[in-house]
């Protein structure tokens, strides 16, 4: 047996071709003629599905039991007549007009709350014999694959969409869009309360969100402030639409509302808020499929948001923190003026192990602190580590005159601290005099010595050699003291500057005569031209190798005076990369 031939459609037709031929009695014949036995073989009105012969005008000619009982309806005077339904009625003249076509579904409708297939097949005097079947469950399961393909889509495309964006407002402007479009005729999202106002995004399907915040009460919706501590939902026949509050229905929404669902939105621990669907009183009702699927939308809505906020505080608290690690604008300070440049060793990296700090004295008359340094190794752990020295220097300003003291209480403090990275320094005392000369006591603790460019090119290194500190028990350090002329700057720089490697073969380093060399062509430049120059010269030997963290800091002394209120780019002013 053939496919086409075992369908339910095929096998009935095939039925009434094996019973006999329909035969309507004439006037005084017998009905039942001698010699016959109608229980010999079952007849078309025997079949289980209802039948019925249609004449060439439409009429019908006989039905059997079952169509009789589905179809019959009582006329005047209390009889009952078949009625055929109007597409089937349809159907058939359309057969007869244009000629019958071979054996098939040529019509289906429904007939009450049923939904029907009718199959022709030709009959005696050119009638048509109807058989309909109940397609009601199939047509169903169609329709209930179609929603549940329909609603995949959804979640999957749902789920993509809102995890694009790591923003809570555009996050809940799309979760109230998607609602909107796919749940209900409007959709309103609530998020926690942030002390007594809740940031509230309505959104009417096909129009813009709109964020606002309100200081409402979540007790005037049913629901709502079980729905922001994480609570189950209320089921959606539970709540009374007319009983809802003016902010709840956004502008723009027309008719009373006639549904409304309300449901946490999950999120990691808690909630991350509560999502109300609207549906107007002329559309159905929500059913407990689209309550089902209203809470898998909630659910994924909710987990979008929750990292969406997680990531908000997260990045707010890095900002906060790296706030305090980032090198400082430098600009003229008491009459000197202060340059600097960092490089992080990795490029999505904005601090490292290299920092500088610049903390200005009370006034003029007093000295400025600077610092420079570089902790062993680079990245996040070398940037802690950073913090803490950068802490603990600010906390021995009141002995930053005597260097000695200073590097041995720092060094104590590290032999004693949980890390086991040691660091190098150069500690720098300045002070503009009535002269415009710049005076500098500079001390280095195990760091290269800084390099004074006077203003006819000379390069000059500074007397000064030490220990570093966090790595032995005492430390020794020579303290050298220098003049800078008008014109003139005093560079402070780390290794990752001639450590550089990279040149013509890619495997040589860049080297203090190449940086001295370059010095030399900068002879009464101002300092943060001579900053970025060395940056640039290392950057371009690098090419795109890896490298160091690179930090440099020009302490200069300008040509003019600068007037009085002309100092700047401080804001406090320590720095660190």
């Amino acid at each position: 047996m053939t496919a086409e031939s075992s369908s339910p459609g095929r096998e009935v037709v095939g039925y009434a071709r094996r019973v006999p031929a329909l035969v309507i009695p004439s006037p005084g014949s017998p009905a039942q003629p001698r010699g016959t036995d109608v229980r010999a073989a079952p007849t078309w009105k025997d079949a289980p599905c209802p039948a019925l012969v249609l004449d060439a005008s439409g009429e019908v000619v006989d039905a059997n039991p079952p169509a009789r009982l589905m179809l019959a309806r009582p006329q005047d005077g209390g009889a009952l007549r078949v009625v055929v339904p109007s597409w089937l009625t349809a159907a058939h003249r359309g057969l007869v007009e244009g000629g019958v076509p071979p054996e098939g579904q040529a019509a289906a409708g429904e007939i009450g709350d049923r939904f029907f297939a009718a199959h022709p097949s030709p009959v005696a005097h050119g009638g048509v014999a109807w058989w309909l079947f109940d397609d009601t469950g199939r047509r169903r399961a169609e329709a209930a694959l179609t929603s549940a393909r329909e609603q995949a889509e959804t979640r999957a495309m749902v789920s993509s969409t809102l995890l694009s964006s790591l923003n809570v407002p555009r996050c809940a402007e799309v979760a109230a869009q998607l609602a909107a479009e796919h749940l209900a005729d409007a959709a309103l999202l609530v998020l926690p309360p942030v002390g007594r106002r809740f940031a509230v995004t309505h959104a009417l399907r096909g129009e813009p969100a709109v964020h606002s915040s309100l200081p409402l009460d979540p007790g005037e919706v049913p629901g709502l402030a079980e729905a922001l501590q994480g609570f189950p939902p209320v089921p959606a026949r539970w709540i009374d639409p007319h009983v809802l509050p003016g902010w709840v229905l956004p502008a723009g929404f027309t008719g009373p509302v006639g549904s409304v669902i309300v449901t946490p939105l999950p999120g990691h621990g808690v909630s991350a808020g509560a999502l109300i669907l609207l549906r107007s009183s002329a559309e159905r009702a929500f059913s407990p499929d689209e309550e089902a699927f209203a809470r898998l939308f909630a659910a994924r809505a909710g987990a979008a948001l929750s990292a969406a906020r997680l990531y908000s505080e997260q990045s707010a608290i890095t900002t906060t923190l790296m706030r305090e690690l980032l090198p400082p604008t430098l600009g003229c300070l008491h009459g000197v003026d202060y340059a600097g440049h960092y490089r992080a060793a990795s490029d999505h990296e904005r601090i490292g192990g290299d920092f500088y700090d610049v903390h200005p004295g009370d006034d003029a008359s007093q000295e400025t602190f600077v610092v420079l340094g570089d902790v062993a190794g680079k990245g996040l752990d070398a940037a802690v580590l950073t913090g803490k020295i950068r802490n603990t220097l600010h906390a021995l300003l009141p002995l930053a005159s005597d260097h000695e003291q200073v590097l041995t209480l720092l060094n104590g403090a590290l032999l004693t601290s949980r890390h086991t990275r040691f660091a190098t320094l150069v500690l720098a005392c300045v002070r503009r005099e009535d002269d415009g000369r710049v005076r500098l006591r500079l001390t280095s603790a195990g760091h290269m010595p800084p390099l004074i460019v006077r203003t006819d090119g000379r390069v000059e290194e500074a007397d000064t050699h030490g220990t570093l500190v966090g790595a032995l028990p005492s430390i020794t350090v020579r303290t050298a003291e220098d003049w800078l002329a008008p014109g003139e700057t005093c560079l402070l720089y780390t290794d990752g500057i001639t450590e550089a490697r990279g040149g013509p073969l890619g495997d040589e380093l860049f080297g203090e005569h190449r940086l001295r060399q370059a010095l030399t062509e900068c002879g009464g430049m101002p300092g943060e031209a001579i900053v970025e120059r060395v940056q640039m010269l290392a950057a371009q030997w690098l090419g795109s190798g890896s490298h160091d963290d690179m930090a440099t800091l020009a302490v200069g002394a300008p040509r003019a005076v600068p007037p009085t209120g002309a100092d700047h780019g401080t804001d406090g002013s320590r720095g660190t990369a």
